[in-house]
């Protein structure tokens, strides 16, 4: 069943606390000329789609009008919903507030700098409406700077590509719809809103790219430096680690301990021979430092591995979660 029909009914504003047919979820950060023209077209769109909807908007602790903007907007659409951060805390932050505050079936995101283009949300709905789980922006044409911005993007997203396993040309487009089921125990860190699809092809989802239009930047500037890359290589790292460890770290900390072990008495042996075939004393070569420093820092990682194995034990019975995920029951009574 297709968003559209579910509720088509419906068309316009959504009961208050109830479930909705579409969320759009608007990170908003120093964009006060932006708005109004963006939420205008939007609510165009939005209209034309016959559900029940609302838009998110949540201000990320800007320090121009855009505060001032939402309130104003407000007034005018009454679907326009806005949270509003003591502070700047980031874009993934913000996506994770109005995630949290969703109350649509589907959740769409965008950026508030009108490079993004709201007629393509009913193409992601469309292609979501054909099975699949999470819809990505791709921005075939991006409108940036051809070094800076866009030769740096392809060769990030070319490598997150080989490390994640999940092959996206463009994993830097906020442009994104997602059904709410997948974002279900997401919790979102550091710059990880943009690994969103990984995580969900790693939980089972099925996920495509779908080609979306991008216009040049017209109001303030980017947000985002060449320092990002670093972030996001982190980031990576730390997404890679929780989805091949997570429930099995001691093969991480135990296996580099062990290896660290064996190191040890290779190194050992070999200032042993050197002793007994070179005539080389032990205090006259650094080996059996070496040794030793390679022996604790293996017990060192081997507990440290234990350790993480009663916390990752711990975390799962405290949360109350299974380290598996199901997508359907088939003949269980309701709640068994």
């Amino acid at each position: 069943m297709t968003l559209s029909e579910t509720r088509a009914s419906a068309a316009g504003s959504a009961t208050p606390g109830g479930a909705i047919d579409l969320s759009v979820v608007l990170p908003v950060f120093n964009e006060e000329e932006s708005l109004e023209p963006l939420l205008t077209g939007i609510f165009q769109v939005l209209d034309d789609l016959h559900c029940r909807f609302e838009v998110i908007a949540v201000n990320d602790g800007s320090n121009d009008g855009s505060l001032a903007a939402l309130e104003r907007l407000s007034q005018r659409f009454p679907e326009l919903r806005f949270l509003d951060f003591r502070r700047n805390y980031g874009q993934t932050a913000a996506l994770m507030a109005g995630f949290d505050n969703a109350r649509g079936e589907v959740i769409v995101t965008l950026d508030a700098d009108l490079q993004n283009d709201p007629t393509d949300i009913p193409r992601l709905i469309a292609k979501l409406n054909e099975g699949y789980d999470v819809v990505s922006g791709w921005r075939a044409d991006r409108k940036d700077a051809a070094i800076t911005r866009n030769f740096v993007s392809r060769v990030a997203n070319g490598l997150i590509s080989k490390i994640s396993g999940v092959t996206l040309q463009d994993y830097g487009c906020t442009l994104k719809a997602y059904r709410r089921d997948v974002m279900h125990g997401v919790r979102l860190y550091g710059e990880m809103h943009r690994f969103i699809p990984i995580y969900a092809s790693w939980m089972g989802a099925r996920v495509v790219e779908l080609p979306v239009k991008h216009h040049a930047r017209k109001f303030g500037k980017s947000k985002y430096g060449l320092e990002r890359i670093f972030k996001v290589l982190l980031d990576l790292t730390v997404m890679k680690f929780l989805e091949s460890y997570l429930v099995k770290p001691i093969y991480v900390f135990g296996g580099f301990g062990l290896t660290a072990i064996v190191g040890a008495f290779a190194v050992l042996a070999w200032a042993i021979g050197l002793r007994l075939f070179a005539g080389t004393s032990l205090i006259q070569t650094p080996l059996p430092l070496l040794a030793a420093m390679l022996f604790l820092i293996g017990c060192i990682s081997v507990l440290m591995g234990l350790l993480a194995e009663i916390m990752m034990r711990t975390y799962f019975e405290s949360q109350g979660r299974a380290p598996y995920l199901i997508r359907n029951r088939h003949n269980f009574e309701r709640g068994k």
